[in-house]
């Protein structure tokens, strides 16, 4: 099991250095004052964060970490970073973390790259739903890439799926970025619905790694695909509606609930550190209105506090108190905004 595991990890970092990481297209964009809470997680004398790759929050304010360690883990924090517990020990659905979401009834869903599965807990950490398969253990690794196309373009399969979200009705909606290049929606039940795309490419209906999904009030479906450079927001009936392109390679996309709803949007310094020369102009993220208008932009590529080391995922249930996961560092930050103090950007910081 461990040499497949291997196998998707030298697979998934093909797959990142195809993407590479671009300057963002937008100019003279403010500066949002912000901060980052020193040491807020709180882990116990033995056990460690390994690559922060999901993280999200339910409505106590509880806080969960998806990460790769040793194996995948699934970690609750405390409103104050204390540690609680860890979810799904031993599950079979857990291997390659990428995504953890809270939906609005907090019920808490992870998207495993590696068992090709989304994973439905109830609050009291009972799995209550499963959508996809996890591969037969003989089957090895499934290829990013092939001459043939999708090999996993079907309604109730995926190929390393990277995100999940839900509209009011409490419709699915799944983003099937690394082999199928689509966004599913699924019924509430997990009866299929329709798909967007399902072919890598640029063009109008395609996608290339649509790496994470999120969805307004109104129930418009936001897609960062990342390899193209752009946010395609969807209606809710898979149909495109319109994209942004004017913020680099999106790698995670955020909505904040209202009542004035904001989307936030990391253009992520790439986590093979590589070239070296992204990082001069990579690492922020965005706040923008649901128009594509962009409020302002905070953080730069780097280790220290404050600073992002690829951002992974953003919880913004409070748009003024952020939490993200980073690969590259290891870890997760609480964030604070002070959208009150903005400031122009300056030659010497414009990115």
């Amino acid at each position: 099991m461990r040499r497949i595991l291997a196998l998707c990890m030298v697979v998934l970092l093909g797959a990142v250095q195809l993407a590479a990481q671009n300057k963002a297209k937008a100019e003279n964009v403010q500066v949002i004052p912000h901060t980052s809470v020193p040491n807020f997680f709180k882990l116990p004398a033995d056990l460690y964060f390994g690559e922060g790759i999901g993280i999200a929050t339910n409505s106590k304010g509880n806080v969960f970490v998806f990460h790769r360690s040793g194996d995948t883990r699934l970690f609750e924090f405390d409103p104050n970073g204390n540690f609680l517990k860890e979810w799904g020990i031993g599950l079979y659905g857990i291997e390659f973390a990428h995504q953890v979401r809270v939906d609005p009834q907090d019920n808490v869903w992870v998207v495993d790259e590696g068992t090709n599965m989304v994973i439905k807990f109830n609050p009291q950490g009972r799995v209550v739903m499963v959508l996809g398969r996890r591969p037969e253990p003989v089957a090895g690794a499934v290829q990013t890439v092939t001459p043939a196309g999708p090999v996993l373009n079907q309604k109730y399969r995926f190929g390393r799926p990277t995100d999940v979200t839900w509209d009011a009705q409490g419709n699915i909606f799944i983003s099937d970025g690394y082999v199928n290049s689509r966004a599913v929606k699924y019924d509430k039940n997990g009866r299929f619905i329709a798909q967007y795309a399902g072919e890598r490419g640029p063009g109008t209906n395609q996608l290339n790694t649509p790496h994470s999904i999120s969805s307004d009030a109104q129930g418009n479906i936001y897609v960062a695909d990342r390899g193209n450079q752009r946010i395609v927001v969807l209606n809710n009936d898979m149909t495109l509606k319109t994209t942004y392109n004017n913020v680099g390679n999106p790698w995670a996309v955020c909505i904040s609930p209202g009542p004035h709803q904001y989307l936030f949007a990391s253009n992520s310094n790439p986590d093979s550190n590589t070239p070296a020369s992204s990082w001069d102009i990579t690492g922020e993220i965005y706040k923008m209105e649901l128009d594509g208008t962009i409020i302002g932009k905070f953080g730069k590529a780097g280790k220290g506090l404050g600073e992002f080391s690829t951002v992974h995922e953003i919880d913004c249930r409070n748009p003024d108190q952020l939490y993200v996961s980073e690969i590259s560092a290891w870890r997760a930050q609480k964030i604070i905004l002070s959208p009150s103090r903005m400031q122009p950007v300056s030659s010497s910081s414009s990115r």
